[in-house]
């Protein structure tokens, strides 16, 4: 299975959430570390931790097939 067929092929419902709950870490973080006030470091710097890990939550959740999916030959088969 290609990477682009991966990404296209039906995501199991908790892997929905799970990407959603990312998702909102990188709006909430984005938003912290752009915000036009002054925040204390350590504010700013646990927003981007928040977004390190919204993104990687966001993207492996992606990345995940149904079961009825994982049948299908790979690159180079």
């Amino acid at each position: 299975m290609k990477i682009v067929e991966r990404i296209k092929a039906p995501v199991p419902q908790f892997f929905n959430v799970l990407r959603s709950i990312g998702l909102a870490l990188l709006a909430i973080s984005g938003t912290i570390v752009a915000a036009p006030i002054v925040l204390p470091a350590v504010v700013v710097s646990v927003a981007g931790y928040m977004a390190v890990a919204g993104g990687v939550i966001s993207a492996v959740s992606q990345m995940t097939v149904a079961e009825e999916n994982l049948n299908k030959p790979r690159d180079g088969d």
